[in-house]
């Protein structure tokens, strides 16, 4: 489930920079590069989406990027895929049914139960 907002990114004299997010208050992030800075803001928005998604608030809606004054500095898109801050939380036991001839066909041929439904789920959430 990618997700993209638009950020303001604030160019330092050191080569560094800092970007917000004008539609997601508090959410800001920083580098020592510009292509630090960039990715840490993807990982920033991820996370800060993960939480809203964790709480059952709705994402908001992210502003047309030619609304956004951003005086001398620059507007850019940020792009991030909130469920794979999700993929690093804990594991859980599921037990289910499958047809009897399934399981013996896949235990020959030494596949991983788990490692199916996850690629599984993942694909039915996207």
């Amino acid at each position: 489930m990618k997700t993209a907002y638009p950020a303001i990114v604030h160019a330092e004299q050191d080569g560094g920079a800092w970007i917000e997010f004008p539609d997601l208050e508090g959410c800001f992030s920083d580098g020592n590069s510009m292509a630090e800075a960039i990715s840490n803001a993807s990982d920033a928005l991820g996370g800060y989406l993960c939480s809203l998604i964790d709480r059952g608030i709705d994402l908001p809606n992210a502003s047309d990027v030619k609304a956004i004054d951003a005086g001398s500095d620059f507007v850019t898109i940020i792009v991030t895929d909130p469920l794979s801050y999700k993929r690093s939380t804990k594991s859980v036991k599921k037990t289910l049914t499958i047809p009897e001839w399934l399981n013996e066909e896949a235990e020959k041929r030494h596949i991983n139960f788990s490692s199916v439904l996850q690629k599984a789920l993942l694909a039915m959430l996207e």
